[in-house]
């Protein structure tokens, strides 16, 4: 990971068309600004983990886990009570 310090006003580039601009600093928040061309998708991270998690949520249980029924799972129940 690169880590850069910038302060209020200054800004950076990733690549030839992606310019970072530190907007404003108030305590612990940081605002910046982003300029980048319309085909570059910027996301904040956490939009994209929940994205992701929702996604493999839809999938279903894995495929990988033994399926059992509710029938088998009752029986094995029974069968632990003394």
């Amino acid at each position: 990971m690169l880590v850069i310090r910038r302060r209020q006003g200054e800004a950076f580039l990733i690549g030839d068309s992606v310019e970072i601009e530190i907007l404003d600093i108030e305590g612990s928040q940081v605002k910046i600004g982003i300029r980048a061309p319309r085909e570059v998708t910027v996301l904040r991270k956490e939009i994209v983990s929940t994205r992701q998690a929702n996604l493999e949520s839809a999938q279903g249980p894995d495929a990988s886990l033994p399926a059992t029924s509710l029938e088998d799972t009752l029986r094995r129940l029974r069968e632990r009570k003394p």
